[in-house]
């Protein structure tokens, strides 16, 4: 075998970059985060592993609703700003032009291409971080994101992270359709 043990770490490629709203104690807050991903289908559900300590992860607690924003790489510079400054110390809620939805409590960014509002259906302590799965409620895209009723990933080009070397990326070319292409395979 030609494979080696590496150090234990999350390396699962690639990460989407989001950011993270919440309020507490009414102050607006993003933060960046690349613990992210979908955990069921129906309902739509999303998990996000955040810092104990965060401003936001508070908010999510106080609140029992967050917000995940997924920016596009043209707003690398400020989603990096987001995941380098503390809510504690620094005031993120004039950073971006806030809109609310369905629940009236968690902060979307209206800068992002897409936006889901998210009710918090379970917290579990992991070590220095919790995990928050939250119930998507409402997706939010612009238009010029779509592809008749579905956001266009291509045009969306979403802000990618590689926890192994510490960097941003994008994403590549479309090279076969799910579901369908394994099915000549024997």
């Amino acid at each position: 075998m030609s494979k080696k043990e590496i150090k234990r770490g999350p390396y699962l490629f690639p990460m989407p970059v989001v950011l993270v709203g919440a309020s507490k104690g009414g102050k607006v807050n993003f933060m960046t985060a690349a613990f992210a991903g979908i955990v069921n289908m129906n309902p739509p559900a999303i998990a996000l592993g955040l810092g104990k300590s965060h401003f936001t992860s508070a908010g999510i607690d106080e609140g029992g609703v967050f917000s995940v924003n997924l920016p596009s790489t043209s707003m690398m510079k400020v989603t990096d700003y987001c995941g380098l400054v503390s809510g504690h110390k620094i005031d993120k809620s004039a950073v971006f032009k806030v809109f609310y939805g369905k629940l009236e409590k968690a902060p979307m960014i209206e800068e992002c291409p897409l936006t889901m509002e998210c009710k918090l259906l379970h917290k579990l302590e992991l070590g220095v971080d919790n995990a928050y799965i939250g119930e998507i409620i409402a997706v939010y895209c612009d238009d010029k994101y779509m592809a008749g009723e579905m956001p266009d990933m291509a045009k969306i080009d979403p802000l990618l992270f590689s926890m192994g070397d510490m960097s941003y990326w994008n994403i590549g070319k479309k090279i076969g359709a799910g579901w369908s292409f394994g099915k000549g395979y024997k």
